[in-house]
């Protein structure tokens, strides 16, 4: 109890304090007339597994907003640290002024599923269909049915098994951006039995 009692909270007004979020370059464009385009997202998540789907939320004054609406497709690229700065620096700069994937030193490649491009640096690529979007009031949720999945082979272990921690992936809370710390189990931890150790 008196560990507890130490422990002080403070309030603060309503806001987007759900941290941490992923930090994500989201291409689109490509097709229907648009040039290919990124916009940087952390607004972004899960939202179910069968069928699989992802959501990102986009403000309409965004110059990919309308890529995103007219053409119904987007590619959820999540980057690495080496990307850091290109996340940051198209999270600033409008894709109506300036080619993006120049301007970042990124480099635009096909994807499987959709007409807009994956970023090939990226070590995930999540092509996406919009299935549905959702007027919220200072963002539209556009949520995406999960066509391909692309995945850097550094990433894959021997076994097939996918490495994230390898993978240097980014966060983003509260205005700033993180680093992924080291992994401290996989899900069910919690609750299995230690090596050596026997129930009686």
């Amino acid at each position: 109890m008196a560990r507890k009692a130490l422990i002080e909270k403070q309030s603060w007004k309503p806001g987007n304090l759900l941290s941490p979020a992923p930090a994500l370059l989201v291409s689109c464009g490509g097709v229907g007339g648009y040039e290919p385009n990124l916009i940087t997202i952390a607004w972004a998540g899960n939202v179910c597994s069968e069928p699989p789907l992802v959501s990102i939320s986009v403000r309409p004054e965004r110059y990919s907003y309308a890529i995103i609406s007219k053409t119904r497709q987007f590619v959820v690229n999540v980057p690495s640290l080496r990307e850091s700065r290109a996340v940051d620096w198209c999270g600033v700069i409008s894709g109506g002024t300036v080619d993006k994937f120049a301007g970042a030193s990124l480099t635009p490649a096909p994807a499987l599923k959709v007409g807009c491009p994956i970023v090939l640096e990226c070590p995930i690529n999540i092509e996406c269909r919009v299935r549905q979007s959702v007027e919220l009031g200072s963002h539209t949720l556009f949520i995406g049915e999960v066509l391909a999945v692309q995945v850097s082979s550094a990433l894959v272990d021997a076994r097939g098994r996918l490495r994230l921690e390898k993978g240097g992936l980014l966060a983003f809370a509260h205005g700033q951006y993180f680093a992924l710390g080291r992994c401290i189990g996989r899900f069910g931890f919690s609750v299995q039995r230690r090596k050596g150790r026997t129930r009686r």
